[in-house]
């Protein structure tokens, strides 16, 4: 079997797996956002807390309950790295500097899992289990509840009440994560991932030294790295470490984790509305943009010019031959098509034009299908924007599932779209600009400069992967990658939620023959268009500076 058919097939059998879960995960997932009942276990952390999770909530409490455990989250991961060299389970470790530690707290916390350190080197058990483990749970809870807060908002009427954030994100935790990660890590066990809190052993001389391991719950953390699209790895190699991801079936399990519940919440979207067919319409969209990217990749990856690349197949350097390019190349689209960030390969070692794919699948605001509740939220925004430019082709007053776009949702949502650009490009240009910065970089030229890009545009989209060939941890990159994670994930909250209030308050709109039925494949295509148009239209020239010229040039 040749390796591109091989790839293809691989990529055949996800789709597959992924449409046998569609359904029933996002009915199941629209079941525990609606239900009025709690479990006896939610009940004791209700209690612990102080929380009443009946009381409904507008959208500014609504916020006030996001950037109030986010905070909290953000100090206690930060002391607790702190204090690691005077925890037990620390491994010998020394604790972390306040640098790295105040980049790797925020890190976490905001989803985006951005690491400037060697995991194994780094992190002793504590840490790792008790600190970064739980953030993946809660901070991927807390995307979904701000999704399942702006669908509320297009479901609800004459009411500002968008839900309760404690409710919503206690649920996401208990009912979705929890058991969807632990089936996950019984999987990645049984093929081979390792789980358990063994010390340092040293396996051998390695060029005239001693080569050591450390042991970990990997497994576990595996699991919930991809399944809430965290993205974060026990080791420095992320998932191409045979400890992380030993073999091509759990390299495709990954993939499928990452991917799963992003596309199964269109299906939630779809029954919360009362109209499953605008889910599809959602969905349809979010397909059409991963696959074209990842036939784009292959085609990259595979058909590159060069008689060394053509002899062998394909690009492989900086890939696991383990898992081959047609393998890769999904695993690097899905990755950063998402808010996952884990990577299989590196992708600095890609073509000019494969690692530019990486960095335009992040700037188009990780929507096709996005993060665990980002992806919803965002793509529902480019569709509130997609409706407005229809709006004024035919000189009609915009309306997207019943509720009218007016100047105020329209304001709100083109600050959605533009924060995170914003970010991007001028913490790019400073870091160019300024010059210790560029020092960091591992290679000059057009590849170096998307170094950086790809740097900010991965911590300031939620990301976490890098290009692998810059050194981020210097106090200049931790510190400013750590203020694009905050801005990047908690600012598009704040409009999400403004949104979703504003929405929420509206009475419903009778459709007309004059309505545009976003169920349709023609709104399917424009909001592709919107999407492509307006993303490239805003990257395009730093994409020149960078890949562009690159992938031209090579």
């Amino acid at each position: 079997m040749g390796p591109v058919l091989a790839g293809v097939l691989q990529l055949v059998a996800l789709m597959g797996a992924l449409a046998l879960a569609y359904i029933p995960l996002g009915t199941y997932m629209a079941r525990v956002y609606s239900s009025d009942k709690h479990l006896r276990v939610e009940k004791w952390i209700y209690r612990g807390i102080g929380a009443d999770p009946d009381t409904e909530m507008t959208w500014p409490a609504y916020l006030r309950g996001v950037l109030a455990f986010s905070a909290v989250s953000v100090l206690f991961l930060y002391l607790l790295q702190r204090l690691q060299g005077v925890l037990p389970g620390s491994l010998g470790f020394d604790s972390v500097d306040p640098a790295q530690s105040f980049n790797t707290a925020v890190s976490f916390v905001t989803n985006t899992n951005w690491q400037s350190y060697y995991g194994e080197q780094t992190m002793g058990h504590v840490v790792q289990t008790a600190g970064l483990a739980v953030q993946n749970f809660v901070s991927a809870a807390v995307g979904i509840a701000v999704a399942v807060a702006l669908v509320r908002g297009f479901a609800r009427s004459r009411t500002g009440e968008l839900g309760n954030f404690w409710a919503d994100l206690v649920r996401g935790t208990l009912r979705i994560l929890v058991p969807g990660a632990a089936l996950a890590a019984i999987v990645l066990v049984a093929c081979g991932a390792i789980q358990n809190f063994s010390g340092i052993h040293e396996v051998g001389q390695f060029m005239g030294g001693s080569q050591q391991w450390n042991g970990g719950a990997v497994a576990s953390q595996e699991a919930i790295k991809e399944f809430g699209t965290n993205g974060g790895g026990y080791f420095n190699a992320n998932s191409a470490h045979p400890f992380e991801n030993p073999t091509p079936f759990t390299n495709l399990f990954e993939i499928f984790l990452l991917l799963v519940i992003p596309f199964a919440l269109t299906r939630t979207f779809g029954v919360m509305v009362g109209s499953v067919k605008q889910g599809y319409a959602i969905l349809a969209t979010m397909f059409t943009i991963w696959l074209g990217f990842v036939a784009l990749m292959m085609w990259t990856e595979f058909a590159h010019h060069g008689a060394a690349l053509q002899a062998a197949g394909g690009a492989y350097e900086g890939k696991e031959i383990r898992f081959g390019v047609g393998s890769s190349s999904i695993f690097a689209v899905s990755t950063t098509l998402t808010s996952t960030g884990a990577v299989d390969s590196f992708h600095s070692s890609f073509t000019g034009l494969g690692g530019g794919i990486t960095i335009l699948g992040m700037q188009l605001g990780e929507i096709a299908p996005g993060g665990t509740g980002s992806g919803l939220y965002g793509m529902l925004i480019m569709a509130v924007i997609a409706v407005f430019i229809a709006g004024l082709m035919v000189g009609r007053t915009p309306e997207y599932l019943g509720k009218k776009i007016g100047a105020r949702e329209i304001k709100l949502a083109a600050c959605y779209i533009l924060i995170t650009p914003a970010l991007v490009l001028v913490f790019t240009a400073a870091s160019m600009a300024l010059p210790t910065p560029p020092h960091s970089m591992l290679n000059s030229g057009a590849h170096g400069f998307s170094e950086v890009l790809y740097a900010f545009t991965s911590a300031s989209n939620n990301n976490g992967s890098a290009f692998a060939g810059l050194n981020a941890n210097t106090d200049w990159f931790n510190t400013m990658t750590g203020l694009a994670m905050l801005l990047g994930r908690f600012l598009p909250m704040v409009f999400v939620l403004a949104l979703a209030g504003s929405l929420a308050e509206q009475r419903p709109v009778p459709a007309t023959v004059g309505t545009l039925r976003t169920e349709k494949p023609l709104f399917t295509g424009l909001l592709v268009g919107a999407i492509l148009i307006i993303t490239g239209l805003t990257y395009f020239p730093a994409l020149a500076l960078g890949p562009l010229a690159e992938g031209l040039a090579s």
